[in-house]
């Protein structure tokens, strides 16, 4: 058992540059985050996976495909577990529009995330349990050798989070770029090591 995870949250897309919440919405890549997989692709060529897991959401998708081309197409296995946190009505709002429609919600949110499940949405509890749940099966299903995951930044803060052992009301304090890259060590799933994170040296040279 154990593993290393190459984490990938995905490529930017148009609602990333306005900063609304895009949760399930699929929302595909711009350009300019098309560009950004292929210089993640890049820079992870010369390494070997054993697996290359997605989101199906496209953003996550599209990604992953983007990046399979300097692995010769390696098969991309979509799990549903691995889409970013259900923000349910709040989906295609930005967090100013949000806090004048919901202003007590979104205190709550921010406070105590964990607890607080959005109007036809998930709590980040629950968000949590599923990410937890299928990483873990993940890592448990390796004996050695790196595996891809590509996913979302609330999925990537919850299980960073999660190694670390953070108080997950706090996940927010962790900053998660676009096409960043982050690393985990899992000698067994409670075992877990950061070894990177939030690496996007490659959007700049000498990747360029």
């Amino acid at each position: 058992m154990g593993c290393r995870l190459y984490i990938i949250r995905h490529g930017e897309t148009a609602w990333n540059v306005v900063s609304k919440l895009q949760g399930h919405t699929n929302v595909p890549l711009s350009d300019n985050g098309r560009s950004q997989a292929r210089l993640l692709g890049r820079r992870l060529a010369g390494l070997e996976f054993e697996n290359l897991y997605s989101s199906d959401l496209v953003r996550a998708y599209e990604t992953a495909q983007i990046i399979s081309q300097y692995h010769h197409n390696l098969e991309i296995k979509t799990m549903p577990a691995l889409r970013e946190v259900n923000f349910g009505r709040w989906e295609g709002f930005s967090i100013k529009e949000i806090a004048e429609l919901y202003p007590e919600k979104i205190k709550q949110w921010w406070k105590t995330p964990l607890q607080t499940r959005l109007p036809d949405g998930e709590s980040l509890g629950d968000l949590v349990q599923r990410v937890a749940t299928v990483v873990k099966n993940i890592v448990e299903s390796h004996t050695g050798g790196n595996i891809l995951l590509v996913t979302h930044g609330g999925v990537i803060r919850c299980l960073v989070g999660t190694v670390l052992g953070m108080d997950l009301n706090e996940h927010w304090r962790l900053c998660l770029d676009n096409a960043s890259l982050n690393i985990i060590d899992f000698p067994a799933w409670d075992q877990g090591i950061l070894m990177l994170f939030n690496d996007h040296s490659h959007l700049k040279s000498p990747w360029v």
